[in-house]
């Protein structure tokens, strides 16, 4: 029961930090942040939201009906522009990657660089 206290009291601090500083993320993504950062600070302890964050993914599923639903809802408008819809993801996931990937190889080659120039002066 802690956790699921500790999550809805980081949820509404995602939601009274978006209202007042008008930060242009979803609350849920700001609480989420400042659960991470209190976990990573050991301000909050892992056992104390372990066990909730464990149901929670057991019954993700649940949470996908409303997405589901509301899918079926629009068949129809999807039948009529799957080639759209198709194309649309193909090319985002593939310029996501090669973002992921560009993003990677020069954060790598950065650190390569610092490595080799940090050997060099030894």
């Amino acid at each position: 029961m802690l956790g699921f206290i500790i999550f809805i009291l980081f949820h509404l601090a995602g939601i009274a930090l978006e209202k007042w500083l008008h930060i242009p993320l979803p609350a849920n993504v700001i609480g989420m942040a400042l659960l991470a950062t209190a976990l990573f600070t050991k301000i909050i302890k892992l056992e104390w939201v372990e066990g909730s964050s464990q149901f929670l993914l057991k019954h993700m599923g649940f949470f996908f009906i409303p997405a589901i639903v509301g899918t079926a809802a629009f068949a129809d408008r999807l039948q009529s522009y799957w080639l759209s819809i198709a194309a649309s993801i193909v090319v985002s996931t593939l310029m996501t990657m090669l973002a992921t990937g560009l993003v990677v190889k020069w954060r790598h080659g950065k650190g390569t660089d610092r490595d080799v120039s940090e050997s060099h002066s030894a």
